[in-house]
């Protein structure tokens, strides 16, 4: 799988998010906006996305926070169990 997380500083559904990713043991590119994208260059990509985290897998976007944690329980790559 080819991830790309974008997020911003100081954004607690990011932190999760990446938690999320970390207990799913995958890799994922984290694409800081404003640093790693101008938010003008994430507009142009992604018009309609108004809140981060931001997440594309395999060219498919996927949304945020939700619907990345449902995807991965609906893969098997997590679950409801600690």
């Amino acid at each position: 799988m080819n991830i790309k997380a974008y997020t911003i500083k100081g954004c607690s559904s990011c932190k999760i998010l990446k938690e999320l990713f970390e207990r799913a043991q995958v890799e994922y590119d984290d694409v800081l906006l404003g640093k790693n994208i101008s938010k003008e260059q994430f507009k142009n990509l992604y018009p309609s996305v108004v809140t981060f985290p931001f997440v594309v897998i395999d060219e498919q976007e996927i949304g945020g926070l939700v619907e990345t944690a449902k995807l991965f329980l609906e893969k098997g790559l997590v679950s409801t169990r600690k």
